[in-house]
């Protein structure tokens, strides 16, 4: 306990350092957050005397000297009565639920924050005087970190304005906090949008850290010098020079800012990090949640008074506010664009050419943007890059495989018989594909199947098919135990030697297949009775193929077999899919024996070569 120093001083002890650790290690992410809240306590006190006084002073002022660092603001002051019932806040309990409730409570005035202090200080001393109650004495608060304080009435000389000096005593290895330079970034990183000046007074220099109005409040003389003026401040900001800025003036949801296009393409599964500020002061630098999730191209520096900032004032609280903001920034960016394809094609070429994945993520809930972005969206076809317009238009059909590797496998083949597919593989294109009979009426999309495929290739003359009848019987009867079939037909290009094909039904029932295979007994049984009827693939054989027609040919039962399984084992290779246990060996095996073959009629030869 401290000793009273008169007659109307009380001193008392409680668990700081309790206060102190859940601050440190649960409420605030660094003790860089004591400036801010020095400076919030200091706007609060401000702003509450401006609505009494509109003539008092505004200018903030932080010293730096020898023993520490000194806040003054002219603001409302404190009343004896207030700084009591701060401390009866403080003293009631350490637990993190109550420290929340009484931060959002006194968030106006002398602030549950100002115990962010003690993670960087000593000692903490306010001395303030009231300017609401003009009778009542100045008071000082004196605290220190090892859980005691004392309140203290002062005489009319040691306080005789209203307003508040706030002290702090840097704790023993916290001095880097009090550094000038350290201290000059924070104050100007926190608050430099603040609607008061706010100074540092160091070594008999005066820097002004505020920087008021915000760039996107001022007079400009042209549009043109507005947007590089946003420009270079969202460079100042966030690190980077934006590809293009969207101004955010949504009053409704009191919001006035910027948006910073990304100069490079962005991971989707980046939801964004903002630089977000409450009525002039920081909140975060890193603030998520404020974007709709396809948003993930920009990043946003913006001000409001209408979110509700969490306990630590370094976050935004999820409620109905912060969803309607959303949304509305949303429909913002959305307006954006469309203004941009309206009117600025050349600027949204450029940005599309950066972003059009986040494009595609957001029209997918947005039919009118869809229709709006058809004609310059892209996607990969058997026609090339080419855009969602343009497919529609040519392909009132449009085919789509489900996968990159099965258009790999297909693209060739389809596009010299002239069957149009759409690569369904890549981020949101299948989602897109799949409305487009919704924004363009009669366009009808299916998947890509096997009978579509084997129907564009070209038969086989009776002839030929006569003369390949004895290999085809004794590859079909080679590849039957595969659950495969094998046709033969004319395709481009020739070096394909053979094709596999399997519907999604097919593909299917070997993964059920595969799953009751491992399954204990009662899984087997559930899953065999799910099993269909046997969807078979096929493996088809190129006739254009000079290796096939020349199979045709050999006589040796046992080295046709072995030729029949290393074509399907280079037809499965191809589709880029993962092989099963029993085509694993199949592969292995033939490519054993060919090898095998090949070794012995290279000894037979050199044998006879010696002999002559």
């Amino acid at each position: 306990m401290l000793d009273e120093v008169s007659g109307n001083a009380h001193s008392f002890q409680v668990d700081l350092r309790g206060l102190v650790d859940l601050l440190s290690h649960h409420l605030y992410s660094s003790p860089r957050v004591y400036l801010r809240e020095l400076l919030q306590n200091a706007v609060d006190a401000v702003t509450a005397r401006q609505r009494m006084d509109p003539t008092a002073s505004t200018a903030i002022r932080i010293t730096l000297n020898e023993a520490g660092l000194r806040i003054d603001d002219p603001g409302i002051g404190l009343t004896e009565a207030d700084v009591h019932r701060f401390l009866a806040t403080i003293g009631r309990s350490s637990k993190r639920d109550d420290l929340e409730g009484a931060r959002r409570e006194f968030l106006g005035q002398f602030g549950i924050g100002l115990l962010a202090c003690f993670t960087v200080a000593e000692r903490i001393q306010v001395i303030s005087r009231s300017a609401a109650v003009p009778d009542a004495p100045g008071i000082e608060w004196l605290a220190a970190s090892d859980g005691t304080y004392s309140v203290r009435r002062l005489a009319p000389h040691e306080r005789a304005v209203p307003g508040t000096t706030v002290c702090l005593t840097p704790r023993a290895g916290a001095e880097r906090w009090f550094a000038p330079d350290v201290v000059t970034d924070l104050a100007r990183d926190f608050g430099s949008l603040l609607p008061y000046e706010v100074t540092v007074d160091t070594s008999g220099r005066t820097i002004r850290t505020t920087d008021s109005p915000p760039v996107w409040d001022r007079s400009y003389d042209s549009a043109a010098a507005r947007r590089v003026a946003l420009i270079e401040y969202g460079e100042r900001a966030l690190g980077f020079t934006a590809l293009d800025v969207v101004e955010l003036d949504v009053e409704l949801a009191g919001i006035r800012g910027a948006a910073y296009v990304l100069p490079r393409p962005a991971n989707p599964a980046d939801s964004g990090r903002h630089r977000v500020y409450l009525k002039g002061m920081l909140l975060n630098d890193a603030t998520t949640g404020l974007l709709p999730d396809w948003a993930f191209f920009v990043r946003c520096v913006i001000d409001t008074d209408t979110l509700r900032p969490t306990a630590s004032r370094e976050g935004l609280y999820e409620d109905e506010t912060l969803v309607a903001v959303r949304e509305a920034l949303g429909v913002r960016l959305r307006d954006w664009l469309t203004g941009l394809a309206a009117q600025e094609p050349q600027r949204l070429a450029a940005f599309l050419a950066v972003h059009s994945l986040g494009v595609k993520a957001m029209a997918r809930h947005d039919a009118e943007l869809f229709r709006i972005m058809l004609p310059y969206l892209t996607l990969e076809t058997t026609d090339g890059q080419v855009t969602f317009a343009e497919v529609a238009r040519k392909h009132p059909v449009v085919r789509i495989t489900p996968t990159v590797e099965e258009f790999r496998q297909i693209a060739p083949i389809a596009a010299a018989h002239g069957v149009a597919v759409v690569n369904g593989g890549y981020t949101y294109d299948s989602e897109l594909v799949a409305l487009l009979p919704d924004v363009m009426p009669g366009v009808v999309v299916e998947e890509l199947g096997s009978d579509v495929v084997t129907a564009a290739l070209d038969p086989v003359d009776s002839a030929n098919e006569l003369a390949m009848a004895g290999f085809m019987a004794m590859a079909r009867s080679t590849l039957d135990p595969l659950g495969c079939d094998v046709i033969l037909r004319a395709f481009f290009p020739a070096s394909v030697s053979a094709l596999h094909l399997d519907s999604r039904e097919a593909r299917n029932e070997r993964t059920r297949a595969e799953v009751a295979a491992d399954a204990d007994d009662l899984w087997s049984e559930i899953l065999g009775a799910l099993k269909s009827a046997e969807p078979r693939a096929q493996l088809v054989l190129n006739h254009r193929s000079p290796v096939v027609r020349r199979l045709a040919t050999i006589s040796d039962p046992a080295l046709l077999v072995t030729a029949v399984e290393a074509l399907y084992g280079q037809a499965l290779l191809m589709t880029h899919r993962p092989l099963r246990s029993v085509d694993t060996a199949l592969l292995n095996r033939a490519f054993d024996e060919l090898l095998g073959w090949a070794s012995q009629n290279v000894t037979e030869s050199t044998e006879e070569d010696g002999k002559a």
